[in-house]
């Protein structure tokens, strides 16, 4: 039985890709913790996964962009 956690988490989890997506950042593990999901009331964690070098470059770069982005605004 999927709950009310695990829908919001699940498009909680959709927002980022498609967010991060825009910025040009992929990460590879992104998805629901399966573990977290489990059991009468779950926690509904998410898993941003493993990411190489790159990845996480890409990610701070995305990230500073968007604060000095935010300072300008």
């Amino acid at each position: 039985m999927v709950t009310d956690n695990v829908r919001d988490a699940e498009r909680a989890c959709e927002e980022l890709r498609d967010a991060l997506g825009a910025a040009g950042v992929t990460l590879p593990s992104l998805g629901l913790d399966a573990v977290s999901c489990a059991g009468s009331a779950p926690l509904a964690l998410i898993d941003l996964g493993r990411c190489n070098v790159a990845t996480v470059r890409a990610l701070a770069a995305a990230l500073r962009s968007g604060r000095e982005e935010g300072a300008t605004a």
